[in-house]
């Protein structure tokens, strides 16, 4: 993956991470604590990547001939799956983001996909830790950001941005759009 596509896997990643944010601050959450809970969200969606590469690059050997197949699915799945989120109602229920156990639980929820995304990066070249490096501070520093941003735009403008954007639309068509590459480039040898 070239820099440009790194940036847009971080983005597409952040999005669950932008829309919990903008709901704590919609909700209400404590100024302060925000800068926790971006904290987590980025060390999260950093570390669940390494996780994954880490799991399937033991694999891999095995694994060379559908490795392409494999992105793929994946990515078409958590892309999809947040194109379905996205056409959903909205979810009325209410959390607490000021309680350290919450925010944990909620960086761990959003970095689920970062997971499978680590699984991917094992079947697409990414052979050693070296190489994950910019990928990985991209992604968390890309998912730090977008929390704070989501926080101060549900603090500052509320239930007029969620009405307006869709953050999982955009990010699940993202993640569709780089496992199409992905699949095509080892299909016809680009």
């Amino acid at each position: 993956m070239n820099i440009f596509e790194i940036i847009l896997l971080a983005v597409a990643l952040a999005m669950d991470c932008l829309t919990v944010s903008i709901v704590a601050g919609v909700l209400g959450m404590t100024g302060h604590l925000r800068w926790r809970m971006a904290f987590f969200f980025g060390l999260f969606q950093a570390l669940m990547p390494l996780i994954g590469w880490w799991g399937i690059s033991m694999f891999s050997s095995y694994l060379e001939a559908v490795d392409h197949w494999i992105a793929f699915g994946l990515l078409a799945l958590i892309g999809g799956n947040m194109l379905k989120e996205s056409m959903e109602p909205e979810d009325q229920q209410h959390f607490n983001a000021d309680r350290l156990s919450t925010q944990l639980l909620l960086a761990i929820a959003t970095s689920i996909d970062a997971l499978a995304v680590g699984i991917t990066f094992g079947c697409t070249g990414y052979d050693e830790v070296s190489k994950l490096t910019l990928p990985l501070v991209v992604i968390g520093l890309v998912s730090f950001i977008f929390s704070l941003a989501g926080y101060h735009l549900g603090h500052r403008f509320g239930a007029v941005i969620t009405r307006r954007f869709k953050p999982e639309l955009v990010g699940g068509l993202i993640l569709i759009a780089i496992g199409v590459r992905i699949l095509i480039t080892h299909l016809f040898d680009w």
